[in-house]
């Protein structure tokens, strides 16, 4: 069985055919040649395949297609216009928010709807909203930093990145003492 689907990514309007039990990011990498979206677990828990649809994030590997139609789908690619990068996915690069990229789509599309949300974060907060996005190469806290600084000099850390605090890096979220 398959489904006519209309929908709109990265502003571009999509008509398409496809088998019912299509997953959107199988359509967005397959059926649009949109790669920039990764599948890392398949299960919704790595973050990597994350995107926005109706300015919402989900894991575009547990999404059937057919929840995107009708709807606005943002993946990584959508975020810079006019050949610019956005202001996240430039602070990644300047703060050194990302290593092997693999994790860095989803990572960037969550950093996005978190500053849409809440435009000057909190380290907490930017923890809290970044738990569901996993990456085995940074510990974290360069993405942290690179979020903060996304805002220029109003935006700067409300406190120093904990690489620069007394006992140095340590866990995404401090360990316990004796940990």
């Amino acid at each position: 069985m398959t489904l006519r689907l209309h929908l709109s990514v990265n502003g571009s309007a999509h008509d398409l055919e496809v088998p019912a039990s299509r997953r959107l990011i199988d359509l967005l990498r397959y059926d649009l040649g949109l790669t920039g979206t990764k599948e890392g677990c398949g299960i919704g828990v790595c973050g990597a395949c994350t995107v926005l649809l109706g300015g919402r994030m989900i894991s575009s590997c547990l999404a059937l297609a057919a929840f995107a139609d009708g709807a606005e789908v943002t993946t990584v690619e959508g975020l810079a216009n006019d050949a610019r990068l956005h202001p996240v996915q430039q602070a990644f690069i300047d703060y050194g928010g990302f290593q092997c990229g693999i994790c860095t789509p989803g990572q960037l599309v969550a950093a996005k709807a978190l500053l849409d949300e809440i435009p000057n974060p909190t380290e907490d907060e930017i923890q809290e909203w970044m738990l569901g996005n996993l990456c085995r190469c940074t510990g974290y806290y360069k993405i942290v930093e690179s979020i903060q600084r996304v805002g220029g000099p109003d935006m700067a850390p409300h406190t120093p990145p904990r690489s620069e605090r007394p006992g140095g890096p340590g866990a995404f979220l401090d360990s316990p003492p004796g940990a």
